[in-house]
């Protein structure tokens, strides 16, 4: 069975590009290479699966490539690309995200309009909830985004489920809520957070440092992604979460303790776009597909903090 991981050189794709070859499944990646973070970094998340015998890239922007002739060869998509960030996604840039986020998941789900496909598995995110006056948030809460990136992949859900009613395709969205782990983008904040405090620089705290939010291990994530492969309901969106809510200020005193270092800490002012508060209830993906986070925060920020000590070179 070959599958079809869009946006496969990032942080999330790469790790399910080596959880899915291991599985044994035939794998074709695509990546555009978006100048979000530096290509090297991205080169380098691939460097396991470009050894694979079973792994085909392909360089390209969902926009210009032959779509039609890929997803022949695929049972499945996992659709992971996107631009991310919440903070950069205001203003000019915008019309990035409407290109990579919307756009670009609407020209791939017309695509696979007359693909028999197993699943259309949808890379969405915590961000379409906003400040939610409901915690744990369940699939049922108000979606309201606070940011125009909340909006970009809101709207890509949308399309995925305007595609399965009109269409058929078996979509399933999952919401990730904040993943970490190792190869993490180097503009998210565990990833700012650690290499701060290995290297001794200061870290901006946007606001008091008292928000909430809910980490997901990157393995969880990818199992999630395995999972609904298989169980998933078709035109359903599940939530995925690390069971792992906390301050903060409390993961950087878990990095402190884990590193032997202490933090520089400078408070700024809370920035447009960030929640408040986040915290998953994932009930529905656990009924429907037997989803459980495993890795609690204090263990996956000292696997985060292990990775990201012995590969700092690799960001700088």
């Amino acid at each position: 069975m070959a599958l079809l991981i869009t946006g496969v050189a990032g942080f999330v794709g790469s790790h399910l590009a080596e959880r899915l070859l291991k599985e044994g499944f035939d794998l074709i990646g695509v990546d555009s290479f978006l100048d979000y973070y530096p290509k090297g970094i991205k080169e380098n998340n691939l460097k396991r699966v470009r050894e694979n015998p079973r792994f085909e890239f392909i360089e390209g922007n969902l926009l210009n490539l032959n779509l039609k002739e890929i997803l022949e060869q695929v049972d499945a998509v996992f659709h992971q690309a996107a631009i991310p960030g919440v903070r950069a996604s205001w203003g000019k840039d915008f019309s990035q995200y409407v290109e990579n986020n919307i756009q670009a998941t609407q020209v791939l789900l017309e695509a696979c309009k007359d693909i028999r496909l197993k699943k259309f598995i949808y890379a969405s995110s915590s961000s379409i909830y906003g400040d939610s006056d409901e915690l744990p948030i369940k699939e049922t809460s108000p979606t309201n985004p606070v940011s125009p990136y909340g909006v970009s992949k809101l709207a890509g859900e949308h399309l995925t489920a305007l595609y399965f009613k009109g269409y058929g395709i078996p979509t399933v969205s999952l919401r990730y809520f904040t993943v970490y782990g190792s190869r993490q983008r180097p503009d998210m904040g565990f990833h700012k957070f650690i290499s701060a405090v290995l290297l001794g620089r200061e870290i901006e705290i946007y606001g008091t440092g008292e928000q909430t939010r809910d980490f997901t291990f990157i393995e969880d994530a990818v199992e999630a992604n395995l999972q609904a492969f298989f169980g998933g309901k078709e035109g359903e969106a599940y939530n995925v979460g690390g069971g792992s809510r906390i301050k903060l200020i409390e993961a950087i005193r878990i990095i402190e303790e884990i590193s032997g270092k202490s933090a520089n800490l400078k408070y700024k002012d809370p920035q447009r776009g960030d929640a408040k508060h986040t915290y998953a209830d994932v009930s529905k993906a656990k009924r429907d597909f037997g989803y459980s986070p495993k890795v609690n925060i204090y263990e996956g920020l000292a696997r985060h903090c292990k990775w990201l000590k012995d590969n700092l070179d690799i960001y700088r």
